[in-house]
């Protein structure tokens, strides 16, 4: 395996050139991971406990597992189909209508202060760390194939996909739910990062001309959101939409946070090494998925 490595750089740990070959591995590994975990979670019942005894030995079970305990958190709730235009519109309610309403009167301002005050730091300290990302895109040309943009996509997609097939194959329908639930997050969250989009229009890392400053990148950007805006990222907040509910309905199983939000942390770090975003992009993006799913999807109905 070669690996050619450049000394005297801001961040070491990114100039690691490596081998193509490494690289496809990494990547065929990384889907490999990803397809078990799915797996595990669909295993049929006493195949994925938890322990031998005490814990429930699938989804379904898990629920009533909880029930008896007395958690009736709204994460394990059941939706259906049918129930989903009420459920989506319920939510966009709460996110447009009753959300403002109590941040008006004083609720929420300490996490929504520290998320803004946070972003408006990456924003000011964007136009110094892009062009580390554009110096150095050489050396992370075998990374970005791997989180190719259109593969963590599918990634993402597959994840409620296979919980779906599953469930119904195995007749679960807290399985079923939690598909139902992620395609939901998924959509409340894109309805306010394109609201965002279109208002902003920033211009992305990548269309800014080579030697040009990022600086004014604000207003700058194409008039569509679907394509020329980019704060902030549809992907962090797609992919921390989906990762929020996995680790809420599953959090029984210990690693599935820890495999989720990581999953969803590098999906969305690759949209600044690629030059699709910016830091700040991607941080606005990651906290509407998980704040709109957490608070919103499986916030108390």
């Amino acid at each position: 395996m070669a690996i050619a490595v450049e000394r005297g750089h801001m961040w070491p740990l990114l100039d690691y050139k490596l081998h193509p070959k490494v690289s496809m591995c990494a990547g065929l590994w990384s889907l490999r991971i990803f397809a078990v975990c799915i797996a595990f979670m669909s295993l049929p019942s006493g195949l994925a406990q938890d322990s031998p005894s005490n814990l429930p030995d699938s989804p379904s079970h898990s629920r009533r597992y909880d029930d008896e305990r007395g958690n009736d958190s709204p994460s394990e709730r059941e939706v259906t189909w049918k129930s989903l235009p009420r459920d989506f519109l319920h939510d966009q309610k709460n996110i447009w209508w009753t959300f403002p309403g109590q941040l008006a009167k004083g609720r929420h301002l300490v996490p929504t202060l520290a998320i803004a005050g946070v972003t408006a730091g990456l924003i000011v300290a964007d136009p110094h760390a892009m062009p580390y990302f554009r110096s150095h895109a050489r050396n992370l040309d075998d990374i970005n194939d791997v989180f190719d943009p259109y593969i963590t996509t599918g990634e993402v997609v597959a994840v409620p996909a296979s919980l779906l097939v599953a469930g119904y194959l195995r007749h679960d329908q807290y399985q079923v739910s939690t598909a139902i639930l992620c395609g939901e997050a998924y959509a409340d969250s894109a309805i306010v990062d394109l609201a965002i989009k279109a208002i902003t229009r920033r211009e992305r890392p990548v269309d800014v001309p080579p030697g040009s400053s990022f600086d004014h990148t604000f207003f700058s950007g194409g008039k569509s959101p679907f394509k020329g805006s980019s704060f902030p990222s549809g992907h962090a907040a797609g992919v921390f939409s989906v990762a929020t509910v996995i680790a809420s309905r599953y959090q029984h199983h210990r690693w599935v946070p820890f495999v989720a939000y990581g999953f969803a942390t590098a999906i969305s770090f690759s949209r600044v090494t690629t030059s699709a975003h910016f830091p700040s992009d991607v941080f606005l993006g990651a906290a509407l998925g998980y704040t709109v799913t957490r608070y919103g999807v499986l916030g108390p109905r």
